[in-house]
């Protein structure tokens, strides 16, 4: 009875055992298979195909480390029990334990023979089964690009700069990288890497820290610095207390200076600055300087461009007193062409500025002698939605009284055929074209041209 008490225990560590060496194979087994998933995933980088190299061990089939367990349990008159176990960690290498003793020792040091053998094992095969290598190429992450007002930034890394850098810190791939002579691309053009400005865009300001950031925008010249320094002192300038103090702080010429620029950004956000600060009466005194270069470049520069819109608004608000509006005689054939070719947005911002001529009786005279292209005359069509329609009906309008008031009408001869007087007053073209509107949809359409039918 004792002798089949002691074969069964022997038998139950042979199970133990043979399960311990499972384990040890599945160990290896999937630390193989994730070598080589991480290796076909790495020849999917287009970056490192053509300058990584092997030094890896290479091994076939035969040579993946594995484990084989047997356990053989043999019976005769003497209950002998052997366990033989077979680590192979190399082409050719086998390593056998016998857990049984024939000089005795007991169960217990039967046990611990045993499992002494097998974490051997596991060792030998953790240091021989491991790929060595190290990786002497490094990969970087593109310039950090910051978020001034609405231009979006933030960190941008190359399409696979962020997949190496996690890779690399969950893994050492056993591989050598060669050094590459390839330069790296930058995935977004960055005006600077980095910068440090004291505030935020949309911070409201006093009369010290906008000192400050006048000062920064005096001396930098870095042109990303440049525009969310203008931006902060656009969105300051909205405020009628901060009109003052930038003035007073000496902020005009300073920011005037940017619109010479050839930074189209720059000289957008100073327009829009300086369109903000116009609303001060006073600082329209010191704005004039600077509304010759204003009309030149906008009407030079692209057309429909942000550019071209925001010096038109700045024209439109300087242009809403009677002070200024001699100075921006000289291009009314150039607003009515812009009138024509400029898109929907640029047709309304324009109307509004030659409205605000209009609203002038001393200005009506060389107003209606520019040349004006015939087409203008499509834009009485009731295609048109409402806003176009009020504002050429509200053009038509006040050109027409003025003309009844100064008793230009007398004076037909003087005006060519290709002018504005010529166009809306003795071709009959444009009261043809008002009448067909008397019948829009629009009420408010409807109502306006009625008003001028009235007056004709």
């Amino acid at each position: 009875m004792g002798r089949t008490r002691e074969a069964g225990c022997v038998a139950a560590g042979v199970v133990i055992g043979a399960g311990a060496c499972y384990c040890v194979y599945r160990l290896a087994w999937r630390r193989d298979e994730s070598e080589k998933i991480w290796d076909e995933d790495d020849e999917d980088d287009e970056e490192e195909s053509s300058d990584i190299s092997e030094t890896g061990v290479q091994t076939g089939e035969g040579a993946n480390a594995g484990v084989g367990a047997a356990a053989r349990l043999q019976g005769d008159s003497k209950a002998r029990t052997e366990v033989a176990v077979e680590l192979k960690s190399g082409p050719d290498v086998k390593v056998e334990a016998h857990s049984w003793a024939q000089s005795g020792g007991g169960l217990e040091a039967k046990a611990k023979a045993l499992f002494s053998t097998l974490k051997e094992q596991a060792s030998t095969k953790a240091g021989k089964g491991a790929r060595l290598g190290t990786i002497s190429g490094t990969r970087t992450l593109a310039p950090s690009l910051p978020c001034p007002g609405g231009r979006g930034g933030g960190c941008h890394p190359t399409r696979s700069g962020a997949r190496a850098g996690s890779r690399a810190s969950r893994k050492s791939k056993g591989r050598t990288r060669a050094k590459s002579t390839r330069t790296p691309a930058t995935a977004w053009p960055v005006r600077r890497g980095k910068f440090n400005f004291p505030y935020k865009i949309d911070d409201i300001l006093g009369a010290t820290d906008l000192q400050k950031v006048l000062n920064i925008l005096e001396r930098t010249n870095d042109p990303f610095i440049q525009e969310v320094a203008l931006v902060t002192l656009g969105n300051n300038a909205a405020y009628s207390f901060n009109q003052n103090a930038i003035r007073e702080l000496g902020g005009l010429p300073i920011i005037a200076k940017l619109i010479k620029t050839k930074d189209p950004i720059i000289r957008e956000k100073a327009y829009n600055a300086l369109n903000n600060l116009s609303v001060n009466a006073e600082n329209q005194g010191k704005i004039k300087t600077y509304i010759s270069q204003v009309c030149d470049d906008t009407m030079i520069c692209r057309l429909d461009s942000a550019v071209q819109m925001a010096g038109l608004r700045l024209l439109t608000n300087m242009t809403v007193t009677n002070h200024y509006q001699h100075l921006l005689s000289y291009s009314f054939p150039d607003f009515f062409a812009l009138l024509f070719l400029g898109n929907y947005f640029t047709k309304i911002q324009i109307m509004k500025l030659i409205i605000n001529f209009t609203e002038n009786p001393a200005m009506t005279r060389e107003l209606v002698s520019c040349k004006v292209p015939s087409e203008l005359i499509s834009l009485f069509n009731k295609e048109w939605d409402r806003e176009i329609l009020l504002n050429i009906l509200t053009l038509f309008e006040n050109i027409n009284d003025n003309i009844k008031n100064e008793g230009l009408a007398s004076s037909r001869k003087e005006f060519s055929r290709s002018s504005l007087f010529f166009l809306f007053k003795e071709s009959g073209v444009c009261v043809k074209k008002i009448k067909a509107l008397a019948n829009h949809n629009d009420l408010v359409v409807k109502v306006k041209v009625l008003k001028v039918l009235t007056k004709l």
